[in-house]
């Protein structure tokens, strides 16, 4: 098929009547690719939690810091980075990139909006490379075979996992599709995971996006998400609020609680 074809493809699945969570992201980032259902349900959560932008940002912030370690101290250069999202500045391959030209990134989503958006924008260094699968976290083996045409499964890859678990609402699916993808990963591979977890207002959120035609989510606990790390060396702090790991002089809200949490694991 060729790249207009892939992207006729794509703009037939979308069904903008629907909102989607890649889509209500951009809205509280303050991006333009959205829909008026989109924002009602986004407007709808944000009378309950006025603060979702500000997991939104910190999220973000969060893994430009995650893969700039990675790139830089750790010496990854191979990334696969499932619930990719609609691009924004600061990509997982902008960064590897700015540290390491020869970073080698394969995205992957299964919203035809991001598809669109993916293969429009996201071109990489002349000396690395960037590719975008359009695939679903809870059916991992056709994504580790696809990548398998980017990424070099002998050497070191890191997983990014960030803000997607939560729409994988059955734990031990979750759980299952987590240590299929680093099962096929080689040592001194890593994960990096962000995921919203458990507050009064974070749990009415959920409900009124649950309560929507959207795709469900689930939140979970710090404890919770410490399982998905079963087997890896988790690196201090653990797993924490996002802005309280590894803050850098440009990290926001530091003196606050985010009920965005995450971590990362070396595969050892």
């Amino acid at each position: 098929m060729s790249e207009e074809s892939a992207r006729g493809a794509a703009r037939r699945r979308i069904n903008t009547q629907i909102p989607h969570s890649a889509r209500v992201w951009d809205y509280w980032l303050g991006g333009t690719e959205n829909y008026p259902a989109d924002r009602e349900v986004g407007d709808q959560i944000l009378r309950v939690m006025p603060d979702l932008p500000v997991n939104a940002r910190a999220e973000r912030q969060f893994i430009r810091r995650v893969v700039r370690y990675l790139a830089g101290e750790a010496g990854v250069v191979q990334f696969l980075d499932i619930g990719t999202g609609i691009p924004t500045a600061g990509n997982t391959h902008e960064i590897a990139q700015s540290v390491n030209p020869a970073a080698r990134i394969v995205y992957v989503d299964n919203d035809p909006v991001v598809l669109i958006h993916a293969r429009e924008l996201l071109h990489g260094s002349p000396e690395g490379a960037v590719d975008y699968i359009d695939a679903d976290l809870r059916n991992p083996e056709p994504i580790l075979q696809a990548a398998t045409e980017t990424l070099d499964f002998t050497q070191p890859i890191a997983l990014l996992l960030m803000g997607v678990l939560e729409f994988v609402p059955d734990d031990e699916q979750a759980r299952a599709a987590v240590r299929t993808l680093l099962h096929a990963l080689p040592r001194g591979s890593y994960l990096g995971l962000a995921h919203s977890v458990h507050s009064p207002s974070m749990d009415e959120a959920a409900a009124r996006w649950n309560a929507s035609d959207a795709a469900p989510i689930m939140l979970r606990t710090p404890a919770d998400l410490e399982m998905f790390f079963e087997g890896l060396e988790l690196m201090p702090p653990g797993v924490v609020s996002l802005p309280k790991w590894h803050p850098d002089a440009t990290t926001q809200y530091t003196d606050r609680e985010v009920y965005q949490y995450g971590g990362l694991g070396r595969k050892p």
